[in-house]
């Protein structure tokens, strides 16, 4: 597989949420939904960053750490859609992008029994944020949407981080993208 391939993919599924953000779709749900984690960059970082952390985890970790967090996203959408309330949901957000910046950068290899409810913690902050920021779109389809958003943007994040080799520049160059996403993130949690 040529390097450029997995890029290209990733900048195909990006676009994509700028083609679903033109007016005329507030009414459908799914394509709502679909183009929220695109829509921010809070969001977008986030997303891309579990599945590099991921992708640059061993065993089960790999499909573990986007599932759950997909899992708790839907989870915490449904209890906001219900009336829960979740304070400091933005910081929480923010500060996704800033840890896993630092995990990144770190090639921390931690244990799934500490990065699973991690990675849950700061889903449930993105699954409230999405329904808080949803209008009048239906929960099901608009879940659906951000749901499938999100793992696709898993899954670029974890392409990338499958193409980095493992070698001195390939661990170089984890560490200059992990720093770039803390480095976002902290002024995520600035703003």
């Amino acid at each position: 597989m040529r390097p450029i391939r997995p890029l290209l993919a990733a900048g195909l599924v990006m676009a994509s949420g700028t083609a679903l953000a033109h007016p005329g779709h507030e009414a459908m749900s799914l394509a709502s939904g679909f183009s929220h984690p695109f829509g921010g960059v809070d969001h977008l970082l986030a997303m891309l960053a579990v599945g590099l952390y991921a992708a640059r985890q061993g065993g089960t970790a790999r499909w573990a750490l986007p599932a759950t967090f997909v899992a708790a996203m839907l989870t915490a959408a449904g209890l906001a859609q219900a009336g829960m309330h979740f304070p400091l949901i933005e910081a929480g957000v923010a500060a996704s992008v800033l840890v896993l910046g630092l995990l990144i950068a770190a090639a921390a290899r931690l244990p799934l029994a500490l990065t699973a409810p991690l990675v849950a913690t700061f889903a449930v902050c993105h699954g409230a944020a999405h329904v808080a920021e949803k209008g009048d779109a239906g929960l099901l389809a608009y879940a659906a949407g951000f749901a499938l958003a999100s793992a696709a943007l898993h899954g670029c994040g974890w392409l990338i981080g499958r193409r980095i080799p493992e070698s001195a520049s390939g661990a170089r160059l984890q560490r200059v993208a992990g720093g770039a996403l803390a480095i976002a993130g902290g002024m995520l949690l600035g703003a």
